[in-house]
């Protein structure tokens, strides 16, 4: 055992020098950096999608709200719609006494050929379709009383086929139609066709 007052045997130890630790820098100015950086790109992220998306609603809206011109090919999506023949409006539509439909107002009928311009099957909904009258006012397809004019108010068409059908709408009398808006589904944008 060694004794603190007796000097040390042998060579004196020399004290080691370790380097002194580096300074702590402050990281909070960084991830203040960080999250206001990225809070920045969100926001014009944002901005600029909305931007992109108010212009395709623009866009979208002026295209459905115009009418290509009577005869006219359109198309909405996967389908191609001609306005073949409107047909003065009529009280009833069908001959079979179960089937056999009144209107509240008139029936307006008009003639369509539906041609599937996509690569696969499609299928086309007549309730899809809707009038638009001379003020405006939007009408949809009764495809209770289209049953008495076409086989199927729902086809399945493969691509580059065409149906001709025969849409009904229930119009107060004296309705003057403007124009057809096609829609390839109940979420596309319709595309417009004038039928005077």
């Amino acid at each position: 055992m060694v004794n603190p007052q007796q000097p040390w045997p042998g060579p004196r130890p020399q004290a080691m020098h370790y380097p002194a630790p580096p300074k702590k820098r402050a990281i909070w100015p960084w991830v203040l950096f960080g999250v206001f950086t990225g809070a920045l790109l969100l926001f014009g992220g944002c901005v600029a999608l909305l931007s992109s998306a108010a212009d395709e609603v623009a866009k979208g809206e002026e295209q459905r709200t115009s009418a290509a011109p009577a005869g006219a090919e359109v198309r909405d999506g996967k389908f191609g719609f001609v306005v073949t023949r409107v047909d003065p409006p009529v009280p009833t539509v069908g001959d079979n006494q179960f089937l056999k439909k009144d209107a509240q107002g008139e029936y307006v009928l008009v003639h369509i050929d539906v041609t599937n311009t996509g690569d696969r099957p499609q299928t086309y909904f007549g309730e899809n379709q809707k009038l638009v009258d001379d003020q405006g006012r939007l009408y949809t397809n009764d495809t209770a009383a289209e049953l008495n004019l076409n086989k199927n108010v729902i086809s399945e068409i493969n691509p580059g086929n065409k149906i001709s059908v025969t849409l009904v709408f229930d119009v107060p009398r004296g309705t003057t139609p403007s124009a057809v808006e096609f829609h390839d589904s109940v979420f596309s944008g319709g595309v417009r066709v004038a039928v005077k």
